[in-house]
């Protein structure tokens, strides 16, 4: 694939067994029993686990590059769709060491640090796999939806984030002005007039994945500071839906 890897951490399977392989990950696990460690890699496709034989120093959440051969495993973890397998490790290169002390768990089920401190720590904290896989599922609905609509003859258009009041009934979110000090832009909570633009404009059947923000507070179905607004319209016929 490239020269960091030939596989992804969650491609790997039993009829991979005999090949040499590249992988590289970050260290989410390490048990050491001495002699031998084994080693959880993981990546954004899965987890593989490397057996280490040689005398390396290695922490959680450190960056490496692996080449070696693939085993079957003796001890099968079939919750995972690589636990068929392990990598027998001949090489191995620290591509980013990572500091001993995280000011969070990283892999924890549960949200276990303030969430000021993981908003400090963005970067670790998109590591976690529930909400990597939340980010990541976004993505698959967003395509889905622009997908169909394509199929559906709907043209996407973007509408400006920066605009004028219009309260619908939460507080706006103000930009303040460079230009013109004293003057402030707002964040759209709905982009309504820019669809009533459209309308009389001519244009037949458009839709929006549009972002809006209201400054209003926490509601079970939605989040307080920002929703996610899809308008569509059908010749005459206008429809809104919020997630």
């Amino acid at each position: 694939m490239n020269e960091y890897r030939t596989h992804t951490l969650g491609e790997l399977t039993i009829k991979n067994v005999g090949e040499n392989v590249k992988l590289s990950g970050w260290v989410q696990r390490i048990r050491d029993l001495g002699a031998m460690k084994f080693i959880d890699l993981r990546d954004e496709f899965g987890i593989t686990q490397i057996v280490v034989s040689e005398d390396i120093e290695l922490n959680t959440e450190t960056v490496i590059k692996v080449e070696g051969k693939v085993v079957e495993r003796e001890s099968k973890n079939h919750k995972i769709p690589t636990g068929e397998i392990e990598v027998l490790s001949e090489k191995i290169e620290i591509l980013g060491k990572c500091k001993n002390v995280l000011p969070f768990e990283i892999n924890s089920e549960k949200e276990n640090a303030r969430e000021d401190l993981r908003l400090e720590y963005r970067y670790l904290d998109l590591r976690n796999k529930r909400i990597h896989d939340n980010i990541l599922l976004r993505s698959k609905v967003m395509k889905t939806l622009r997908d169909k609509m394509d199929e559906l003859g709907f043209t996407e258009i973007q509408t400006p984030i920066l605009t004028s009041s219009s309260p619908e009934g939460a507080r706006d979110f103000l930009v303040p002005s460079r230009i013109n000090p004293g003057e402030f832009y707002a964040l759209p909570q709905a982009p309504q007039q820019f669809k009533q633009l459209l309308m009389v404009s001519g244009f037949n059947k458009y839709y929006q994945i549009a972002p809006c923000f209201r400054d209003e507070d926490p509601r079970a179905d939605r989040s307080p500071r920002r929703i996610l607004s899809i308008r569509f319209r059908n010749e005459f016929c206008n429809t809104r839906r919020c997630i």
